[in-house]
């Protein structure tokens, strides 16, 4: 059972469509604030926090250029009012590194 505060491993659904939807949001909402064109490929794992709302760490792989990167995304959310906004978004590394 979740508790409010506490983030917890997503076991098994970082490949899920919702994880993969929220994923692709980051990138989207990225590459419109820092005009960037990153390529989502996909989600590696996925940690929720219950707030107001969820707050989803997402860590993810995209493509620069001609580099596959791995990067960690954190998207809140509150689907109740169908509003979703991305806080952080930062390169980790390469994903051939982190492999």
């Amino acid at each position: 059972m979740d508790t409010v505060g506490g983030i917890s491993e997503v076991g098994g659904s970082a490949n899920s469509l919702e994880a993969e939807n929220l994923a692709r949001f980051a990138v989207d909402e990225h590459n419109k604030k820092g005009n960037s064109m990153l390529q989502f490929k996909k989600v590696t794992n996925l940690k929720q926090q219950v707030v107001s709302g969820t707050m989803n760490y997402i860590t993810l792989e995209a493509v620069d250029g001609d580099k596959m990167k791995v990067y960690e995304a954190k998207v809140w959310e509150k689907s109740w009012i169908n509003f979703k906004e991305l806080q952080d978004f930062k390169l980790i590394g390469d994903a051939t590194a982190c492999a």
